[in-house]
């Protein structure tokens, strides 16, 4: 059981407009090689879909702890202290180029979980996935995840950059 520091933001990396749910993301990070990742758990803990729904794929405590079972694999190196959600899209449709395809309904959702994680864990760093250490020239999740945290009033202690 470690302490609860980050919330890593992510995208699914798949054409805008296109629908995918948690059952997806469960068979994509679980499904053996070369079908899936191979993994033991999914790699987030839930997922906006593009109606702005909310669905959790790991389920997790409301406490300031990572425990054992609530572990997802969203980013090497964090992820006994993190909480990983993931928006549906982060690509053009047709040129499959990076792009912030958020809907508005995704926008509103994120902006809520995100409050209610500051509002539950006073001290959590917020990051989109890019930020890490680890992230190896990932863009995801495809938007400036700083400035957004700064347009919805996110105090700066608890964004990821502010803090570097």
């Amino acid at each position: 059981m470690n302490k609860l520091k980050y919330l890593v933001i992510h995208c699914t990396a798949t054409e805008e407009g296109r629908h995918f749910t948690k059952d997806d993301i469960i068979v994509w990070h679980t499904s053996p090689k070369p079908k899936g990742r191979g993994w033991n758990r999914p790699g987030y803990s839930d997922i906006v879909l593009l109606d702005g729904t909310l669905q959790n794929i790991v389920p997790f405590n409301q406490d300031d702890y990572v425990d054992l079972w609530e572990i997802t694999n969203g980013v090497k190196g964090l992820n006994g202290h993190a909480r990983h959600i993931v928006y549906v899209g982060g690509l053009e449709k047709d040129s499959k180029e990076n792009k912030d395809t958020r809907t508005e309904a995704q926008k509103e959702t994120l902006e809520v979980y995100v409050r209610y994680h500051l509002k539950r864990h006073p001290d959590i760093l917020i990051m989109g996935h890019y930020q890490a250490p680890t992230a190896n020239g990932k863009s995801c999740p495809n938007f400036n995840v700083p400035e957004w945290l700064k347009e919805i009033g996110v105090p700066k202690e608890n964004i990821y950059a502010e803090n570097q």
